[in-house]
């Protein structure tokens, strides 16, 4: 009997409809906080290196991170009726703020690479603001499909989907250019577009891809060494961070080997703190935290997802679906990448990689998303009556 109600108590509490913005706020605390701790173990290496100064990485990030809570404070009490405006000209914005690293002195080449832009001695990368403000221009643009009978929603997003994917290629980010489509088919899936548009986007993806692979002899080599970075042709070349990657994650056995003994961070993975931060994680705290890192990205993804569904504003369940879209590309082409089951294209973990324009855009982006829950009145009266119920106790 006792077991039949602590079902039923449990069962009532994952059917409230204030349980997806809760677990949103909780599973980003959870993520900021072990993406901090674990910045702090993969970096000490290289800001000694770099710096002298084994915190140094450190600091800049724990500095975005508050930068990143006020601005997704600010996201998160904005009206909505402000946010549309915004994403009537977000198209524009985020053409503009691409064409930045193209500007002689303000532009900067990292990993040859021109997506970069170097103010007071702080890099930002454009291109993660760029994908916040394609999804927004995605979503007005698709509010229209009732209005315009017959209309194709691929038909209303593709002409900005070419402008922002070609400035991308340009900048030779082939990462985010693979990000961008796609998050473009995620919100494609949503509007409820035909097969054939999916097709489409999978041949362009493909063609893309190839031409920029088989245009770049060190991308050429990254997709070789795939099959097996061990490989005596590619291990101390483009395999090196495949290799130690798997190396670290095998390492790291159920428990981990503790909280900044990883071997591999110690000029042997490239990368550790950014790029390759999950295999830091899996090699000090073991299958067990790679696991815990898996869960909270699942309960932040799905509590996106059912506020998509809940909201009753058609602007609000595409941008809300379309950054889950984001959310569900980046953390699978990252893990693909440390795992080695997709090639190396250099994308980082959210909310745990060490970047500030990386952590800037996500946090805006969670801000957004609470929002949008906060304007759902379904979900706004769960909240109330979950406040008035921990001041009855």
């Amino acid at each position: 009997m006792a077991n039949n109600l602590t079902v039923r108590k449990y069962s009532k509490i994952l059917t409230r409809p204030e349980l997806p913005y809760f677990l949103i706020i909780w599973s980003t605390i959870f993520l900021c906080a072990l993406g901090l701790t674990m910045v702090l173990s993969s970096s000490t290496v290289t800001s000694l290196q770099e710096s002298g100064n084994s915190y140094s990485i450190f600091i800049r990030q724990f500095l975005f991170l508050i930068l990143g809570a006020a601005t997704a404070y600010w996201a998160f009490k904005v009206q909505g009726a402000i946010w549309l405006r915004l994403a009537k000209v977000s198209l524009t914005i985020s053409i503009f703020i691409l064409l930045l690293p193209f500007i002689p002195n303000l532009g900067k080449n990292i990993n040859g690479n021109r997506n970069w832009i170097e103010i007071a001695g702080f890099t930002l990368q454009p291109s993660e603001f760029a994908k916040f403000g394609l999804i927004l221009w995605c979503a007005f643009q698709l509010r229209r499909i009732d209005l315009v009978a017959g209309k194709n929603p691929i038909g209303l997003i593709f002409p900005g989907l070419v402008v922002i994917e070609g400035l991308i290629i340009l900048e030779r980010d082939l990462g985010t250019a693979l990000l961008v489509l796609i998050i473009f088919g995620g919100i494609l899936f949503v509007s409820g577009a035909p097969i054939k548009n999916f097709i489409a986007v999978a041949i362009l993806a493909s063609v893309i891809s190839a031409v920029l692979i088989f245009s770049n002899s060190y991308r050429m080599s990254r997709f070789a060494a795939l099959f097996d970075p061990f490989d005596e042709r590619y291990y101390k070349f483009s395999g090196w961070q495949p290799a130690h990657s798997i190396m670290g994650l095998a390492s790291g056995g159920l428990w981990g080997s503790g909280l900044g003994a990883s071997k591999q961070k110690w000029a042997n993975l490239a990368e550790a703190h950014t790029d390759f931060i999950f295999s830091v994680i899996g090699e000090e705290l073991g299958l067990l935290g790679t696991l815990l890192v898996l869960a909270l990205y699942a309960a932040l993804i799905y509590s996106m997802l059912r506020i998509a569904i809940k909201t009753k504003d058609d602007f609000s369940r595409y941008a809300t679906a379309g950054i889950a879209c984001w959310f569900i590309a980046q953390v699978t082409v990252n893990i693909g990448s440390v795992t080695s089951i997709i090639p190396v294209i250099g994308v980082t973990l959210p909310f745990i990689s060490y970047g500030g324009s990386s952590l800037l855009a996500n946090l805006l982006a969670v801000g957004y998303v609470l929002g949008v829950a906060r304007r759902t009145p379904e979900i706004s009266e769960g909240i109330k009556l979950s406040r008035m119920r921990k001041l009855g106790r």
